[in-house]
């Protein structure tokens, strides 16, 4: 089984996934990376990994054929099984999600269906969820279809809101949380 990770920035979703298929944690192999960002630190982990990844954006693709055209190939190079959305602050294109439906998840910050959608990234959701005064935040593995953050969910792990927290603590405690439950639903995927 091939997967294909999308990520826009740092990556460490998808250093935790090349971890867990290195130690044998998942079967198959990342076949592909995938990134919107120029100068996302993600292509640079892939790079160091062995894994082939393409900068693919609306800005260098502007034509929307070509882009669904640049994208489709990679796919279809490293038969791709599952795409991952790892951090990729993107809406798919529709034909992607119609060819690969029940094939996509994605990783989020938030206990969904709470603090999803657009605008619903980052540090965005931990500020939400700290002005709301939630006691409890986590993160959520999901399905990915035609509206932002709404898909089947795979798997909900809580943290809780400290008292003194800010967005960037409680960041840091959910993205520890990302980091075990993106490879073991890949895992149970594939």
């Amino acid at each position: 089984m091939s997967v294909a990770v999308f990520a826009s920035g740092a990556g460490t979703n998808l250093q935790a996934l090349i971890d867990a298929f290195r130690a044998g944690g998942i079967a198959g192999r990342i076949g592909a990376l995938i990134s919107n960002n120029s100068k996302a630190y993600a292509l640079t982990r892939a790079s160091q990994a062995g894994i082939d990844n393409y900068h693919i954006s609306a800005k260098v693709f502007p034509d929307p054929g070509v882009f669904l055209e640049k994208i489709s190939n990679v796919l279809s190079t490293h038969a791709i099984n599952l795409i991952v959305l790892a951090g990729y602050m993107k809406l798919l294109p529709i034909e992607i999600i119609k060819r690969y439906r029940s094939r996509i998840i994605n990783i989020h910050p938030a206990l969904l269906p709470k603090y999803g959608g657009q605008g619903m990234y980052g540090i965005n959701v931990h500020k939400a969820v700290i002005e709301a005064g939630d006691t409890i935040s986590g993160a959520t593995v999901h399905f990915v279809d035609e509206i932002y953050d709404h898909g089947a969910i795979l798997i909900q792990r809580t943290v809780p809101v400290l008292p003194g927290d800010d967005p960037e603590s409680l960041a840091a405690r959910v993205l520890e949380v990302e980091h075990r439950i993106l490879p073991q639903a890949v895992g149970m995927f594939l």
